[in-house]
């Protein structure tokens, strides 16, 4: 521990306190005549330091880890959505920038796991704030906020207003664009537990079946369903 610091001549009459210990000393003569420019310390002090620019576009910004880039809307590795189209996004905005309209999913048309699914999401960038509480409302992280610089400019305002076709993530490596049944055997608590590692043969062949002229067919991975709906399938 640190020495105090020496303690000033208290007033008469009044008793000695623990808070003594941290008062200061009077300043000197000379700390008194500087004390009005005392201020000015840091600006002088940074005149002379060499003048740090940041060369965007040209170099790339250094980001920090938690930095609030563009939203982005995540799939399962299967293919399909994690948007179920609840609207949590959009009651939680606090600028109402966010616009979602849901559909109910289908047998020919399943987008995302369970009932609903996204229709319509809109983000205005020219209300967003960037508070990050879309992404914390979000129960399923459909939505989250990607670490990459965004110009977020156009020259239009309608250009400003992000579809859901700008947010969607790309099919991951090996799995299938949406619309196409869930793995067979499978609930929707199965999507959110991670049970889901890529899209079945069943799928595969749903989509060849139903879509021949998908690009998604040429890179997909079929894997084994996960042993839950194996499971159930034995039963």
């Amino acid at each position: 521990m640190t020495d105090p610091t020496p303690q000033s001549p208290r007033p008469e009459g009044r008793e000695r306190t623990d808070h003594d210990q941290w008062l200061r000393d009077e300043p000197s003569a000379l700390g008194r005549v500087f004390a009005p420019v005392a201020g000015y310390g840091v600006t002088l002090s940074s005149i002379f330091r060499p003048t740090v620019t940041e060369l965007y576009p040209f170099e790339r910004p250094v980001l920090m880890p938690r930095y609030h880039g563009r939203h982005q809307l995540n799939r399962y590795d299967d293919g399909l959505e994690k948007c179920i189209g609840c609207e949590l996004c959009a009651w939680a905005c606090p600028a109402d920038a966010i616009y979602v309209e849901a559909a109910s999913n289908t047998p020919g048309a399943q987008y995302s796991p369970g009932e609903r699914y996204g229709r319509v999401y809109q983000i205005n960038y020219l209300r967003c704030i960037f508070c990050g509480l879309c992404i914390e409302a979000c129960p399923t992280r459909a939505l989250t906020m990607t670490h990459e610089i965004d110009e977020l400019v156009g020259p239009t305002r309608s250009g400003l207003i992000y579809e859901k076709q700008d947010l969607l993530a790309p099919v991951p490596d090996g799995a299938l664009a949406a619309p196409h049944p869930m793995v067979e055997g499978t609930e929707d608590g199965d999507y959110y537990r991670g049970a889901i590692t890529g899209p079945t043969q069943a799928q595969v062949d749903w989509v060849r079946e139903n879509r021949p002229e998908d690009p998604t067919l040429a890179s997909a991975r079929p894997v084994p369903a996960p042993a839950t709906a194996q499971k159930e399938a034995v039963h």
